[in-house]
């Protein structure tokens, strides 16, 4: 049997990459509403909006006001996502954000350049400049991740050796800072994650960096989303991000079909299955699932908030004479 970790960390980020894909517009006031839903289901980390050009991202547009109008839990960390020195200044404007850099390098430059304009040295050097403007600002940088860590609509297959390069280089790039780096997140950005490369995958990165602790960020396009997640814990992997109700997907991704990120409610399921604690209240999370597909306005993918959760069915049965 697989030694599977004993609490899984669970982080949120349906508000910003769940909404940014979405066609019709979103009312801040529904952002905001579902945010508050969220804060109140035992997530410990959620990322609630993006500071990034409105033009490419007009979902995000409105993010300084999100920011503003949530209601803070303190015993939330929330968070925002930002590519640049504008982006940053905007995020640390509220106090009650959590701001630092993760450092993240791309296992796929057709993939970078279409994400934001720049090849493979254009995006070190912009790195570079970012990691020195941050420890001048007193920004924490402990983070680092791989986008399009397993595969690629514009390039193809990411194999593990390629994978272990685009790590090296990663740390390579904290180590001129002599950053400690203290996690390491792969994405899988455009869903071409499979059981198998999953495990090949981590399993790579953690022969050669056996104490990285490893995050997992995993699309479902292909429905291999909560798979994905299992071949993660069977590899020890206890960090993940996920979207509630399985919202979300990278707009320069070149999809052709839904797009959306592992579901919150369907990953804390299954760890709750397995005995694995999240400190996640599961039908806080189908509430705030159900809240998150009425402001949408359509289906979505993920499957506890329809089916329900077992507790229920389980205390009624045990009633039973």
């Amino acid at each position: 049997m697989s030694d599977y970790p004993k609490f899984v960390h669970i982080s949120e980020e349906g508000p910003r990459e769940g909404f940014q894909i979405e066609k019709g517009p979103i009312s801040t006031d529904d952002k905001i509403r579902l945010i508050n839903s969220l804060s109140n289901t035992g997530l410990k980390h959620i990322q609630i909006c993006s500071f990034v050009n409105p033009k490419r991202v007009p979902g995000m547009a409105d993010a300084a006001a999100v920011a503003d109008g949530i209601t803070v839990n303190p015993k939330v960390e929330y968070s925002a996502l930002w590519f640049n020195e504008r982006g940053l200044k905007q995020a640390m404007e509220f106090q009650h954000l959590s701001v630092d850099l993760k450092i993240t390098l791309y296992a796929s430059e057709h993939f970078l350049i279409s994400n934001l304009n720049r090849d493979f040295t254009q995006h070190l050097e912009k790195t570079r400049e970012l990691i020195k403007y941050c420890l001048e600002k007193n920004v924490p940088v402990t983070r680092a991740g791989i986008n399009a860590a397993f595969g690629c609509n514009f390039e193809g297959d990411v194999t593990a050796e390629n994978l272990v390069q685009a790590v090296d280089s990663t740390l390579s790039l904290a180590d001129e800072f002599n950053l400690n780096i203290e996690s390491l997140s792969l994405a899988d950005s455009m869903a071409w994650a499979t059981p198998l490369s999953i495990k090949r995958g981590v399993g790579a990165v953690k022969d050669k960096y056996p104490e990285m602790p490893i995050r997992l960020h995993l699309h479902n396009t292909r429905g291999m989303g909560i798979a994905n997640a299992y071949a993660g814990l069977e590899m020890g992997v206890d960090r993940f991000d996920s979207s509630i109700a399985g919202l979300g997907g990278c707009p320069f991704a070149k999809h052709q079909g839904a797009a959306g990120n592992v579901s919150t409610e369907d990953l804390a399921f299954m760890c709750s299955e397995m005995d694995i604690e999240t400190g996640l209240d599961l039908d806080a999370l189908i509430r705030a699932s159900n809240v998150a597909t009425e402001i949408v306005g359509h289906d979505t993918p993920a499957c506890v908030s329809k089916g329900g959760s077992l507790a229920a069915i389980r205390q009624k049965l045990s009633a039973t004479p």
